[in-house]
């Protein structure tokens, strides 16, 4: 069911410092910082061959990744993404097979303005999976 490996997503403290480490001392190509109010985070994408990097960094008082920080003070992996070619199939099967689909089921618009969801982590072996439609 689940496709490419579309991102792995880091949470990072200084979202500047972090890509200038990616940008000057590895090299990478990187994008603008973009701001996802919908999802409280400021996104920088490092594009690699075959898959890319997203770095997190909180955006606003209520951000999810705040909270992360605040456990994680050095930042850190953050969640993992993979593509499907139907998200509400992908969800359909996630919870019939008992997985754990976070905030309402619904399906929300991520930084590639595709249709992504996000599954718990006690139920994928510690990690975040967010499911992107591809």
């Amino acid at each position: 069911m689940i496709g490419r490996l579309n991102h792995v997503a880091i949470a990072v403290p200084d979202l500047e410092k972090a890509t200038a480490m990616y940008r000057d001392t590895l090299g990478a190509k990187v994008s603008d910082p973009i701001d996802e109010p919908d999802h409280g985070v400021t996104v920088v994408f490092v594009e690699l061959p075959n898959t890319k990097v997203e770095l997190l960094h909180p955006l606003g008082d209520k951000s999810p990744i705040q909270g992360y920080l605040d456990k994680n003070p050095g930042g850190g992996m953050h969640h993992v993404c993979y593509e499907v070619d139907d998200i509400m199939m992908a969800r359909d099967r996630m919870k019939a097979e008992g997985a754990r689909v976070l905030g309402d089921g619904e399906p929300k618009i991520g930084a590639h303005g595709k249709p992504v969801l996000f599954l718990h982590p006690k139920d994928f072996c510690g990690t975040l999976v967010e499911l992107e439609q591809a």
